[in-house]
């Protein structure tokens, strides 16, 4: 992937944190108002069940009219470091959705 598309990539993409659930719905929403053809909803970890919340909300209740499915959905693991530097393995979810 090059960088451009990356960056492309990243500029629709919603990752899912400890944010009211509200923000994501609507950022969602925005981006494929702006144009997307396509916006990926990452969640990691304790987020993933609200990953998915966001996703389908999203698209059953707030843009019915642009006609949004599922594109792909993935899942996986990150290690990272956490606070006590120690090697840690978390759940990652990605679930794209493309406006037909």
């Amino acid at each position: 992937m090059t960088t451009e598309e990356t960056k492309k990539s990243e500029e629709h993409s919603i990752f899912i944190g400890g944010k009211p659930f509200m923000n994501y719905v609507t950022g969602v929403v925005i981006q494929f108002n702006k144009g997307a053809n396509e916006v990926t909803v990452k969640a990691r970890g304790k987020f993933i069940s609200k990953g998915v919340d966001v996703a389908e909300v999203s698209r059953r209740k707030f843009l019915e009219d642009k006609n949004v499915s599922v594109k792909n959905v993935s899942i996986g693991s990150e290690e990272f470091e956490n606070k006590e530097g120690k090697l840690v393995n978390v759940s990652v979810l990605e679930i794209v959705l493309k406006s037909n």
